[in-house]
């Protein structure tokens, strides 16, 4: 007895549905990730009830960690950065660098909450000798603990 064997079909596996599939997903994760400014000095900013800042295109940061440490920014390159070495002149001739391109440039002064008292003065101080005149502190809303 002859069996004849049934012929197969060739099958074929469409990708353009599967790309389309898989470019909307890209899409949609592109559209619903948030992106956060995440500095690389961890600190944890004092509290207070206020309104937030409007977004300026251009300011000068400069971070204090809970040591004392500081870290200046221009909000052109994005990036926090040592200062070589933590005295007061260098703060001056660093700072001198973003005053002599704007001196109209917002100065936000991000210190840490358990920072010595000592060093935000002293980042003050030099803020307004090199000629800043809109200087302005960093907080965070305070957590509702009452639920």
């Amino acid at each position: 007895m002859k069996f004849q064997r049934k012929r197969r079909e060739r099958v074929d596996i469409t990708l353009i549905s599967m790309i389309d599939v898989l470019f909307v997903l890209l899409l949609f994760f592109m559209v619903s990730t948030t992106f956060n400014r995440h500095t690389e000095v961890k600190i944890k900013l004092p509290e207070a009830n206020g309104n937030e800042a409007d977004n300026l295109p251009k300011s000068v940061n400069v971070t204090i960690d809970a040591k004392g440490i500081y870290y200046l920014m221009g909000r052109d390159d994005g990036q926090n950065r040592k200062l070589p070495d933590q005295n007061r002149e260098t703060l001056i001739r660093e700072l001198s660098k973003f005053s002599a391109q704007d001196k109209e440039l917002p100065f936000i002064i991000s210190a840490d909450a358990k920072t010595p008292h000592q060093s935000v003065m002293t980042v003050l101080d030099v803020a307004g000798q090199v000629g800043f005149n809109h200087i302005t502190f960093a907080t965070q809303q305070p957590e509702n603990t009452e639920e």
